[in-house]
């Protein structure tokens, strides 16, 4: 018997439009997918540098498993701690610039874990209002005060900050925010939190191998990683594995295999995945052509979808690109007429954003090409006419 409870959820969502499915893919990640049987190209993807099916990282995975074995047998203060994962977390840490690195599970993990160690009952956790879920979470699960700022408003943070009577305090925020695209004031943040000596936590999710003259991320591009307290990031999207790390002090990582439960109560992470990340690492290294298509790609597909007609706020040149259309129907009746067109791009609806920014979520990658660029721009014209007049800008 099918619980009542489930029947009225389902329901519910069905009249919100908000019911979500699970569309399979077929093949590898690339620029272009296989879904429903027939080959369309991928405009909805955190594969930003293409690197989540290239041959160095296939070989390293490859190997591992030849001589490693596919698991890790156990967490890592068991038996799960190989050699290969210390490899990885020196060589995250020279990456971001920091004493020392830690490997999580996912970033998922990697945030309720490192919040919920860092502070406590009687501590303040400031959060942009726009902060990835994790984030969210790991405030909630650390049972500190959670006040919540407008978003990249530093001066309501101050304000914030001075009325906060804890002696702990730890501000976190996104550096590139995951639906909106746009990069936090992480200059002004850390001028603020040295003002009312504040920790700093900063996901580098979207920013890891994209942005900075190495890859490190937004903290990098703008030179403030020495004034970061943590610097949080992912190896499943421009790296193309899976996992995640933090980067911090020495003090910081011991404290976080002492106290992060994520941490401590997870089996490592396999090492294939360990060895292709590292893979990835080299290859951020050691083709910064990479980053430079992936931001000519965006650039040339924000101007065309713009002369198009479609609302694109934020930079010319993020890899995220928010076409908000406004209402949950339409930009889902919008995310089936461009896979009609032979373009996947997935739309984006509350709670995951707020209620009446619906929008189609597209994400480029290094390795698109300019055909591939102008065959999206061509599908969202084409589709544009079908939405209402207040879901579109006038061309």
């Amino acid at each position: 018997m099918t619980d009542r409870f489930l029947e009225e959820q389902r329901a519910e969502r069905e009249r919100a439009g908000l019911q979500r499915q699970m569309r399979p893919v077929d093949g590898p990640q690339d620029t272009h997918l296989v879904v429903d049987g027939k080959r369309v190209l991928s405009l909805c993807s955190n594969n930003y540098l293409g690197l989540a099916n290239h041959p160095a990282l296939a070989e390293a995975a490859a190997a591992a498993a030849r001589d490693f074995g596919v698991g890790s047998g156990a967490s890592r203060l068991i038996s799960g701690s190989m050699r290969i994962h210390h490899d990885l977390e020196e060589s995250l840490a020279e990456f971001k610039g920091t004493e020392r690195a830690l490997l999580f599970t996912s970033g998922y993990h990697a945030n309720l874990g490192t919040i919920a160690a860092l502070v406590g009952p009687g501590d303040t956790v400031f959060s942009d209002e726009l902060n990835h879920a994790s984030l969210i979470d790991g405030c909630r699960l650390s049972r500190s005060e959670v006040s919540i700022y407008p978003h990249c408003d530093v001066e309501q943070l101050e304000r914030q900050l001075a009325a906060c009577r804890s002696e702990r305090k730890l501000i976190v925020t996104d550096s590139i925010f995951s639906m909106d695209g746009d990069g936090a004031p992480l200059i002004e943040i850390c001028d603020v939190a040295e003002r009312y000596g504040a920790m700093v936590m900063v996901d580098e999710a979207h920013a890891t191998g994209v942005l900075g003259d190495r890859g490190a991320g937004l903290a990098e591009q703008l030179g403030v990683r020495d004034r970061i307290t943590i610097q949080m990031g992912t190896l499943g999207k421009a790296l193309g594995s899976f996992g995640a790390y933090v980067a911090a002090d020495a003090d910081v990582i011991d404290h976080l295999v002492n106290r992060a439960r994520p941490f401590i109560y997870t089996t490592a992470l396999p090492p294939p995945t360990v060895a292709a990340a590292a893979a990835a690492l080299e290859l951020v290294r050691n083709e910064p052509g990479r980053r430079e298509s992936l931001r000519r790609n965006a650039a040339r597909l924000t101007r065309g979808l713009r002369a198009a007609g479609f609302e694109i706020p934020g930079a010319d040149d993020s890899h995220i690109l928010p076409v908000v259309i406004g209402g949950a129907d339409e930009t889902m009746q919008l995310s089936t007429d461009l896979l009609d067109h032979g373009v996947f791009a997935h739309g984006i609806r509350p709670p995951t954003v707020p209620r009446g920014t619906s929008r189609i979520r597209a994400t480029v990658m290094a390795t698109h090409s300019e055909a591939d660029i102008d065959d999206a721009i061509a599908a969202f014209e084409k589709c544009r006419d079908r939405l209402p007049a207040d879901g579109r800008q006038k061309p």
